[in-house]
């Protein structure tokens, strides 16, 4: 069949899966309903060829094969194919009767454009430091110098035991690193009591040369020292390779990994940063930190009163993207608002096909892809329903990803979190228990998203299958565009409308960015301290008259405005408003303006000067009578004051 230009070849895997052509080509729009191929892999191998032959983009129903098929293509000279899989996902399933919903789901989703991230180029000239706990890490250094490259090991203490090396084509040290930072092509290690190996030892290694320097460099590092991660977030960073020296098969694929990392290789540029919506600070005054503490590589740092993202030791992690409340910091894997595209297409394309109920199985490749596959190879499969997403991180979804999916009408959201390092998936739980007290609040029932943190596919398997709750009116299919406020304004919006229980103020007792500011009228002197302060604008003023005015919904509770207001007037309540309360400005306070006592001229907020007043009525500048006037005067009065007449200064 065709869809928007693009040929789609349909295959029932010999016959394993139950596929009915002209429901789906119904389903999807298509321009015509397409051949059925029992076996395109082999048997039907030249209706492949054939379509390969018309020169149109392909997309193929089968993700086992592909490496077949791309080979195929660049014989030909053709364009690579694109694939998706519905058969593990879809069609492998003791419910596959009534998956067709799902498969359509996945094909619309597959023919969504792809929107590669930017990327950044990390070089490398196979520098290797190998830290070596014992003879696996000495012999696996041996290996790597044999192979002509340049290799520092370094044992950890006390390492006097091992035999010398027969050949010393490599630098042999000693010591323990205390401290690592950089990322490929660009290490450095900072180790303590750092000693080299003498050239003159027999039986075993003698390490008697103190060494000047406490700093090693490497391109590399292949860490079989048995002992913790040098890096926070364990192994998840560029060029920093890790095994278990006592597990053979783990050493050997970090070895080998460790000799292809060598020329130059393009890196993800996983986020972006817009400094100005940045609420980390105004005039060294702090207020959100909520990116710094969430990130595992300390890759973020602070810029004047913004932070800045060090590319090249990010991780992709995702979760200061998740939880900055303004959106100064976004995730672009994929960029901009692709993933909501995926949603909306992907929820819209089955409901259309006769769906029901959907519910989303989240989870990235790395983790989740093959334990999804085993479901279906091992056990009954996923469940019609249950729609897999694959993301590039599960721990960069932010609450306005959650909401909006179950505005598009998901009833529930499986966001698979597989095994982490402790503290790595909090910020993904904080998420989880935000929405869970939006959507309690509305009236809701039952657990609309779940964290499921299942290892082997028996288990996941049957978390799947427990019943899930009604979902919401889907939405009209609207598309995400604006920022994020704007996109949380839609979601919230339509959940409300739909909700069993409304209610036009939920007070809140999760860190969500919602909420008001709360002023002390006695306190505030309409500085506008907070205004300048406030990153979102949802704290205004008004040039023609002393005035603070407030927008609800533009409000992220950064907590800018209260660490930088001059006179503690300021309070935070976290609680989320609707209707008119969300869109609508509304004034905190206005007074009227000081008249200068000779002029009549505005000198400022009326309680501003009346507070200057008061609180320098007692200053040795103005206890002589009548010294303190001047305050009261605007800026030209005040000058002609102190000229006096003539226009000379006052002796």
């Amino acid at each position: 069949m065709k869809i928007g230009g693009r040929r789609v070849l349909l295959c029932s895997c010999e016959g394993s899966m139950p596929l009915d052509p002209r429901r789906l080509a119904q389903a999807l729009a298509a321009e015509e309903a397409p051949p059925l191929h029992r076996h395109l892999c082999g048997d039907d191998l030249g209706a492949f060829r054939q379509a390969l032959a018309k020169d149109e983009p392909l997309l193929v129903c089968c993700a086992q094969e592909a490496p077949l098929f791309t080979r195929l293509a660049a014989e030909t000279g053709r364009p690579k194919p694109d694939f998706v899989d519905i058969r593990d996902r879809a069609g492998w399933s003791d419910e596959a009767g009534r998956a067709l919903p799902k498969m359509a789901a996945l094909i619309a989703e597959a023919l969504l454009p792809a929107t590669p991230a930017p990327t950044l180029t990390l070089s490398s000239d196979g520098v290797i430091l190998v830290y070596a706990g014992d003879e696996v890490g000495l012999e696996a250094a041996e290996r790597l110098a044999g192979e002509s490259r340049t290799v520092t090991c370094l044992l950890v203490p006390p390492g006097e035991k091992l035999p010398p090396p027969p050949l010393r084509n490599f630098a042999l040290f000693r010591g323990r690193v205390t401290e690592a930072k950089g990322h490929l092509g660009a290490f450095e290690l900072e180790v303590n009591s750092l000693t080299a190996a003498a050239a003159s030892a027999r039986g075993a290694l003698v390490f008697d040369r103190p060494v000047e320097s406490s700093s090693l460099s490497a391109d590399v590092i292949l860490d079989l020292s048995g002992g913790g991660p040098l890096f926070r977030e364990g192994g998840r960073r560029d060029g920093y390779l890790r095994a278990d020296p006592a597990a053979p098969a783990a050493v050997e694929r970090a070895v080998g990994d460790s000799r292809k990392l060598v020329g130059r290789f393009d890196k993800p540029l996983y986020v972006t940063v817009e400094a100005p919506l940045c609420a980390h600070s105004r005039h060294d005054k702090v207020g959100c930190t909520k990116c710094l503490d969430a990130c595992p590589t300390s890759s973020i740092r602070i810029a004047g009163d913004h932070v800045e993202v060090d590319a090249h030791s990010c991780s992709g992690h995702g979760a200061c993207a998740a939880v900055c409340p303004t959106g100064a910091i976004s995730y672009a894997v994929p960029p901009g608002h692709a993933l909501f595209e995926r949603l909306r297409v992907l929820l819209g394309a089955y409901r259309r096909a006769g769906g029901a109920n959907p519910q989303l199985l989240i989870h990235d490749p790395r983790r989740g892809a093959a334990l999804v596959q085993a479901v279906a190879r091992l056990d009954r499969g996923l469940p019609a329903a249950v729609i897999p997403v694959a993301v590039n991180e599960v721990t960069a979804l932010g609450l306005d990803f959650v909401l909006t999916a179950l505005a598009h009408g998901a009833a529930r959201l499986f966001i698979l979190t597989g095994r982490r390092a402790p503290g790595e998936a909090e910020a993904l739980a904080d998420t989880v228990r935000q929405a869970s007290e939006i959507m309690a609040g509305l009236g809701y029932a039952g657990e609309r998203v779940a964290l499921v943190d299942e290892q082997e596919p028996l288990g996941l398997a049957k978390a799947l299958r427990t019943a899930a709750p009604q979902a919401v009116e889907p939405a009209a299919a609207y598309q995400v565009l604006g920022r994020r406020g704007e996109t949380f304004a839609l979601a919230l919006g339509h959940l409300h409308a739909h909700a069993p229980a409304p209610v036009e103020v939920l007070p809140l007792t999760t860190a969500a960015p919602f909420g008001r500011v709360a002023l002390d009228q006695g306190k505030c002197t309409l500085c506008q301290a907070c205004v300048g302060a406030c990153p979102t604008a949802a704290l205004g003023g008004d040039q023609s008259k002393p005035m603070l005015s407030f927008r609800e919904g533009s409000c992220v509770q950064c907590d800018l405005c209260r660490v930088i207001c001059p006179e503690d007037a300021i309070a935070l309540e976290r609680r989320l408003v609707f209707g008119e309360a969300w869109r609508d400005r509304r004034v905190l306070k206005q007074e009227d303006d000081f008249p200068c006592i000779v002029c009549g001229k505005p000198v400022g907020p009326r309680s501003t000067v009346e507070r200057l007043l008061e609180r320098l009525a007692d200053h040795p500048m103005f206890r002589e009578p009548g010294k303190i006037d001047v305050l009261k005067m605007c800026e030209n009065c005040r000058v002609l004051v102190q000229l006096g007449p003539g226009g000379h200064p006052k002796g």
